[in-house]
């Protein structure tokens, strides 16, 4: 596998495009377009909050029920299209019937995503046009797709991309490149993400969807910015087969190659998200090793990166180990807190602040120079057995109340 420049225009047979339809009132660029040269499988995973906007219900319907080919992807940013009614999900038929009218392909063919302010309906004639203009728009270079990216992205401060291209058993190269926006809202199981997939491998329907189900809980579903999740959640990935593989059918050697490339993309991009967290100065990992298994092991990672206070201790630069550990013993998994070994890691070095659950006389100004890095990691070792994991969040700090304080206002 190998790191390619660009994002979801990066993979073959894929277009895109970023343009302002006035939706936003900073005259932003607030619509984006996906569009794939053929019919593509598409597979998904979706908000687990019991609120969901419209376009997640349209977009669950068509993928998980209906199963028809996709062709394209209208995303919009600023309302959010939730908690709209009835009026929500005409808005999203009339979107989809525009696309599908000015690019020539099927309604169910469409697919839909929304991000931005809850409650608010859609001024279906911005949309209208912003389609429109969208489709003029639409190219295959790397520079379409980022314009694409930048057009979802709502407190984010980056658009987020990747792609990597791999070889299967046969020496066929396939690419899988995408975008995603996220920076509130965020938790796992999922998170105020969309992210956008493509790939041109040749896949099975029943492959596709396993494969974003099982990479989904180890990477999106592991990060936490300020523990609220959003009504909007949708991942999506389409498959167009333009790589000519031979169709990946079963979980053989080319299944795994497959899944291991589309972890990195999802990894990475959830790790952009965390980074990008609302007023954060860095990324926050939690390693955790040697738990019992598997899922307690997420289970206290997830429990340190959610803890307010561990980070509010990383914003000050302040290795408080006491939030920490006290994180490890709320997460609800039960473990021997006199075993408990604590090391901090960033660009700066490494130091061990707690062994066998015992403060380590460790120099307070040494890891406060580590935790001054935009990237930190904690690891826990818990001494239960074999069982790892690892979270992403970041610190929080006065910015993140400024932004949520006058969100709508």
């Amino acid at each position: 596998m190998q790191l390619v420049e660009g994002g979801i225009t990066a993979v073959r047979g894929f277009e895109a495009a970023g343009v302002s339809a006035g939706i936003k009132k900073n005259g932003k660029a607030d619509m984006a377009m996906i569009l794939s040269k053929v019919p593509c499988l598409a597979a998904g995973t979706f908000t687990s909050n019991r609120v969901k906007a419209a376009p997640v219900i349209w977009d669950r319907d068509h993928i998980l029920i209906k199963k028809e080919p996709v062709r394209a992807v209208v995303v919009n940013s600023g309302i959010a299209n939730a908690c709209t009614g009835k009026l929500g999900l005409e808005a999203c038929q009339k979107t989809a019937s525009a696309a599908a009218a000015v690019l020539g392909l099927p309604e169910d063919s469409v697919l839909l995503g929304s991000t931005g302010v809850i409650g608010r309906q859609l001024p279906l004639d911005r949309i209208t046009r912003g389609v429109e203009l969208l489709a003029e728009e639409l190219g295959d270079t790397l520079e379409h797709g980022h314009q694409a990216a930048q057009a979802i992205m709502t407190t984010d401060t980056v658009p987020k991309e990747v792609a990597v291209s791999l070889s299967l058993s046969d020496g066929t190269e396939v690419m899988i490149g995408g975008m995603c926006k996220g920076s509130g809202m965020i938790h796992p199981n999922m998170c105020t993400m969309l992210a956008f997939l493509g790939t041109d491998a040749a896949m099975n329907p029943d492959r596709l969807q396993q494969a974003l189900s099982e990479v989904v809980p180890d990477t999106f579903n592991m990060v936490s910015v300020d523990g609220d999740t959003s009504t909007n959640d949708t991942c999506i990935l389409l498959a167009n087969g333009l790589a000519g593989n031979s169709p990946i059918e079963t979980e053989d050697e080319d299944y795994r190659l497959f899944k291991d490339a589309l972890r990195y993309v999802c990894e990475s991009l959830a790790k952009m998200m965390a980074k990008d967290g609302e007023g954060a100065t860095c990324l926050f990992e939690c390693q955790v090793i040697h738990a019992d298994t598997k899922d307690h092991a997420k289970q206290l990672a997830r429990s340190v990166v959610s803890s307010t206070l561990t980070k509010a201790a990383i914003a000050g630069h302040d290795a408080n180990w006491g939030r920490i550990l006290c994180a490890l013993g709320y997460s609800g998994v039960d473990f021997d807190p006199d075993k408990v070994d604590l090391c901090l890691i960033s660009s700066a070095g490494r130091i061990q602040i707690l062994e066998d659950g015992v403060d380590t006389g460790y120099s307070e100004e040494q890891a406060s120079e580590i935790l001054s890095k935009d990237e930190i990691r904690a690891v826990a070792d818990m001494k239960m057995g074999d069982a790892d994991a690892a979270a992403w969040g970041c610190d929080i700090t006065h910015e993140y109340i400024r932004i949520n304080a006058d969100y709508r206002s």
